[in-house]
């Protein structure tokens, strides 16, 4: 049976701004992509009685009231407590989303890791199963704080050469014009990991091994390694849409990564041209990129049975 698992990383616009080396985002975007891009990816797959996993930073949904705009953040929560309520899966997205994660000390890792999953207890009302690199760069160090608490899967390991080689570009081009970009290239060993759903070696997990801890990669097409994943979809022309889904069904199972940000419209929501500018997806009005998203699903469940990556996990530790 072949199966694919939705997931949505919930990253907000100041990540992207860090990304394209725009200095510090307008305050008033903090919280566009849970106040505005997740109510309508939560209605698209909601019509389709679709049930997804949302990987979430915890910073943007903790009700601390030491942190500023403590009731955006509380009512931000309520909206993911909604998701679980309707059979949703939150994920673990790191608490800051620092790109650097893999490069920190153990403890801060674990730090991280726990600041999340604290946060997600508290709405869910249960421990989260899964998690996600910032930037799909995994390191021993994750694995270990996963193992410890008991999590299911990790789900970022993405070997597209093509894609390494695209984010390696833009980056040394934004370093030549002194606008250095906040994200960081993932260990290059990772390209060759396994494409399909395996058990990773603990002190190497682009490799395969015995750690508790499955890994779900990021789907990739068979031979050509192409990210088959929502942002390079929906801004696919659509014949070469069309062929990256055809390639796709050589995989028995599709880890199909959206992001908030693909749920945006930047004349609804206010997003300023210095980010339009850099972002293909934010080009195309949001009920253009609705049609493709829903075009998309058609067309994946013609072909696979959907899942939570939390209920793909499972069948993989039980036969990995």
């Amino acid at each position: 049976m072949k199966r694919c698992a939705v997931s949505i990383d919930l990253d907000g616009l100041p990540l992207y701004y860090r990304i394209h080396g725009l200095g510090q985002a307008p305050a008033e975007l903090e919280h566009v992509i849970l106040e505005r891009a997740l109510p309508r990816a939560a209605n698209l797959f909601a019509q389709r009685g679709l049930h997804v996993t949302w990987f979430v930073v915890g910073r943007d949904a903790d009700g601390d009231a030491a942190l500023p705009d403590r009731a955006a953040r509380m009512a931000n929560a309520d909206r993911l407590r909604t998701l679980v309520d309707h059979g949703d899966e939150l994920g673990n997205h790191s608490y800051s989303h620092p790109y650097e994660l893999a490069r920190l000390p153990a403890a801060d890792v674990d730090h991280e890791i726990a600041g999340c999953d604290r946060v997600l207890r508290a709405i869910a009302g249960k421990p989260p199963r899964g998690f996600r690199a910032p930037g799909y760069d995994l390191s021993a160090s994750m694995l270990d704080s996963l193992a410890k608490r008991g999590y299911r899967y990790d789900s970022s390991v993405f070997p597209a050469p093509g894609y390494y080689a695209a984010k390696a570009a833009v980056m040394a081009a934004l370093a030549l014009v002194r606008r250095p970009s906040g994200a960081v290239l993932t260990d290059p060993r990772a390209l060759a990991a396994p494409p399909d759903p395996y058990r990773p070696a603990m002190h190497a997990p682009w490799r395969r091994g015995q750690a508790p801890v499955v890994e779900l990669p990021i789907s990739v097409t068979p031979w050509a390694r192409l990210p088959a994943i929502g942002t390079t979809l929906l801004v696919a022309p659509a014949l070469l849409r069309r062929k990256l889904i055809d390639a796709m069904a050589g995989r028995g199972f599709w880890n199909f990564e959206l992001h908030g940000i693909d749920f945006a419209d930047a004349e609804r929501d206010g997003i300023p041209g210095e980010l339009v500018a850099r972002q293909p997806d934010l080009r195309i009005p949001i009920d253009d990129k609705l049609a493709r998203l829903d075009a998309i699903l058609d067309a994946i469940a013609r072909r696979w049975e959907f899942a939570t990556l939390a209920d793909v996990a499972a069948d993989v530790q039980r036969t990995a």
